[in-house]
């Protein structure tokens, strides 16, 4: 084997297991990720809905961490999942918070284009890692 050839084979493989180890001992939390881009600015980065556009908002985001203690001690999974996805919108009058699960399958349509997918899924997936962080943030 070359020189050349083996030191791009060596940094290659060098490549593959340092993007291996990281890969290992990083850890994505999806739900927090979810929630700091589309929770955090009118809750705030606790859940207890002071994130800096609630003083723009007409009603006060309520207290997520609170929701649980609000509803006997258990969190209301239903309830906020239909909410979040957009499902429980009256047929009169405005909605405070966005639709979140209309703003997933546009991504999920951007990110996946003509590849075949299940939008559904894709919706889901992100509003249930969603909803399992905010349940991290309930109150003891």
């Amino acid at each position: 084997m070359n020189k050349h050839l083996k030191s791009t084979w060596i940094a290659s493989a060098l490549a593959v297991l340092s993007v291996a180890t990281f890969a290992q001992t990083a850890k994505v939390d999806m739900g927090k990720r979810e929630y700091d881009t589309k929770c955090a600015n009118c809750h705030g980065v606790s859940g207890k809905g002071q994130g800096p556009f609630a003083e723009f908002l007409k009603k006060s985001p309520p207290d997520l961490t609170a929701l649980a203690k609000a509803n006997g001690g258990i969190l209301p999974m239903e309830r906020l999942y239909q909410s979040i996805r957009g499902n429980n919108v009256p047929a009169h009058g405005a909605r405070d918070m966005p639709i979140w699960g209309r703003e997933y399958s546009l991504e999920a349509a951007n990110y996946y284009g003509d590849t075949p997918y299940d939008s559904e899924a894709y919706v889901r997936a992100r509003v249930l890692a969603l909803l399992e962080y905010i349940n991290r943030l309930q109150a003891k």
